[in-house]
């Protein structure tokens, strides 16, 4: 005849098994599944920091007399601009011109970006003829106008990290910033403004 006392402790001991594994099991799993959130966060990081870093790179390798004069500063908001619009913009539609010889003064700055950002306008409309061109302008506008802010809140985070954003480095941005705005508006204002006044003297 069976010892049916042993059976029960087997019986037993297996369910204790059972119940110890099951335990284990999502303990586990929940450990396994952080590490790899964990670790994607990690990567996330990295790739949103890599960019940042390199741009500080560009000052740290050569932080002289030169950045207290607003000239790298001015460089760097360009080059942030720049790689704003073309985000914004979903492709690298403007290229970065060469920094060596050009005027880094905040109305050439300016200018260059102006210039740059809204010559790819046209491009733009023929990508969206369900608009017009009215709706083509003030949507570009605002497009690249978040580029570029995205672009400016970039450098000056980078120059208050190397805590040089201050004195003539801050004001040279903020007049950049200041005339950069006006320049889009004098863009904006040449699509619109001509319908205004032509529907003005429509009903005159």
């Amino acid at each position: 005849m069976p010892n049916i006392s042993n059976s029960n402790n087997f019986g037993s001991k297996v369910h204790e098994f059972k119940q110890e594994a099951d335990s284990k099991a999502p303990g586990q799993k929940i450990s396994a599944a952080t590490h790899e959130k964990n670790e994607l966060k990690k990567t996330e990081h990295s790739a949103e920091t890599l960019q940042k870093q390199m741009n500080a790179a560009i000052l740290q390798t050569d932080l002289n007399v030169s950045i207290n004069s607003g000239d790298q500063s001015l460089s760097l908001v360009y080059k942030t601009a720049i790689e704003g619009i073309n985000d914004a913009l979903g492709e690298n539609a403007i290229q970065n011109a060469s920094e060596s010889d050009l005027d880094v003064s905040p109305e050439a700055t300016t200018e260059r970006i102006v210039a740059m950002s809204t010559a790819f306008f046209p491009s733009y409309f023929d990508q969206h003829p369900e608009m017009t061109e009215q709706e083509a302008a003030e949507n570009f506008t605002q497009l690249i106008g978040q580029g570029i802010d995205n672009g400016f809140a970039e450098a000056r985070e980078i120059l208050a990290g190397l805590k040089v954003l201050e004195g003539d480095v801050a004001d040279n941005i903020d007049a950049t910033y200041t005339l950069t705005q006006e320049g889009l508006q004098t863009f904006l204002e040449s699509y619109t403004k001509p319908q205004e006044a032509d529907t003005d003297n429509s009903e005159g």
